[in-house]
């Protein structure tokens, strides 16, 4: 992308697209996020698991791969005795899927929106025990690295580290953006939809720069 261009989808500075995106996935709203400033990134719709709802898993849905993914922390992962999906992960950015679930009771094929967000809810629930689950699903939960984005600039740890920064539990739902042609939603197509959407977008680069900053803005005080 030329230096020249700014997308409409990164106009605003950063800290008033946070501040929307924050109050957006508290509402229950999906906000965009991408990998950085590149016109070409892939992007992902995503929402707090905390606040998601029949109609926003719908859209993630129909404006997305199908494939819908749960990214939590390690210990959730753990109390629930998700195990990986494979235990050589091959994969290009090594995106740690585990195996993929379903509520244990209320849910028929699993595949519907409802049914997908009632698994969703059990898996995050507190308390929940393995039990409260089965696999194979039509959920598929990613682990999150302790961390965040500053320890994996991935989609995964976004999700879990917006949800923390909005007060909500460490859980994020994402899908990866698609136009309906099947190519994946970028460019001039994505700021449409965002457009037509009313949608905040953030980029991954720009969430590490300021956990970073915060990170260290305690140690400048205690410097000075």
């Amino acid at each position: 992308m030329s230096h020249h261009t700014v997308s409409p989808l990164f106009a605003q500075p950063f800290s008033m697209r946070l501040e929307r995106a924050l109050h957006h996935l508290r509402l229950g709203r999906p906000i965009i996020l991408m990998d950085d400033f590149d016109r070409e990134n892939e992007a992902d719709l995503i929402v707090a698991a905390d606040k998601l709802t029949v109609p926003v898993m719908a859209q993630l849905i129909r404006d997305g791969s199908g494939i819908v993914c749960l990214c939590l922390p390690g210990e959730t992962l753990d109390q629930l005795e998700l195990a990986p999906m494979v235990q050589r992960n091959q994969s290009r950015y090594a995106t740690a899927f585990t195996v993929s679930i379903e509520a244990a009771s209320g849910v028929s094929t699993g595949v519907s929106a409802l049914d997908r967000v009632t698994t969703i809810r059990a898996a995050i629930a507190p308390g929940a025990q393995p039990a409260d689950l089965v696999s194979p699903g039509h959920v598929f939960p990613l682990r999150a690295q302790a961390g965040g984005v500053l320890a994996r600039r991935g989609h995964t740890e976004g999700s879990v580290d917006l949800a923390r920064l909005a007060g909500l539990r460490p859980a994020g739902v994402l899908c990866e953006l698609m136009n309906a042609d099947g190519t994946m939603m970028r460019g001039a197509s994505l700021e449409r939809y965002a457009a037509a959407q009313g949608l905040v977008a953030l980029t991954i680069a720009e969430l590490a720069d300021h956990l970073r900053a915060r990170q260290e803005a305690p140690a400048l005080a205690v410097a000075a």
